[in-house]
């Protein structure tokens, strides 16, 4: 990621933190309507889940400008899912419903240039934990 996909990605992210109980409904909403044999996954009760999400992308977007501070919890968050049922093919679906709640939760902030800033974020980071969870080679840059 460059210096200013960062930027992008964490100036678009404070826009939406203050809003983030409502961004992690739209979230889940979202994924469960695009892939709902995932919904199996979760507890029946996501306000907690909801909470979790919220904090882990505070401190992963907070950590892109030192992106290997962020690596060992990403990889922990990584293994920790395959125990959960996740598996490489549910990154793009999670990754897709994500990028759509910053679309909605960002309105005309969403510019081709935070999309593409969140999407290499996010595509760096799963990519490194698809690796960490099931021995794929792909690296974070």
């Amino acid at each position: 990621m460059t210096p200013d996909q960062v930027k992008l990605v964490q100036q678009s992210f404070s826009k939406v933190a203050p809003i983030s109980d409502q961004a992690a409904v739209l979230f889940y909403d979202r994924l469960f309507e695009v892939a709902p044999q995932v919904k199996s996954m979760f507890p029946a009760d996501l306000t907690e889940q909801r909470k979790k999400l919220m904090a882990t992308l505070a401190v992963v977007v907070g950590g892109l400008s030192d992106l290997p501070s962020i690596l060992p919890a990403a990889s922990a968050l990584a293994k920790r899912h395959v125990a959960y049922g996740a598996k490489p093919e549910h990154y793009p679906v999670v990754g897709a419903a994500l990028l759509w709640t910053l679309e909605k939760g960002l309105g005309s902030g969403w510019t081709s240039e935070v999309a593409n800033a969140w999407t290499t974020a996010y595509g760096t980071l799963s990519g490194f934990m698809i690796s960490e969870a099931y021995g794929k080679p792909q690296a974070a840059e």
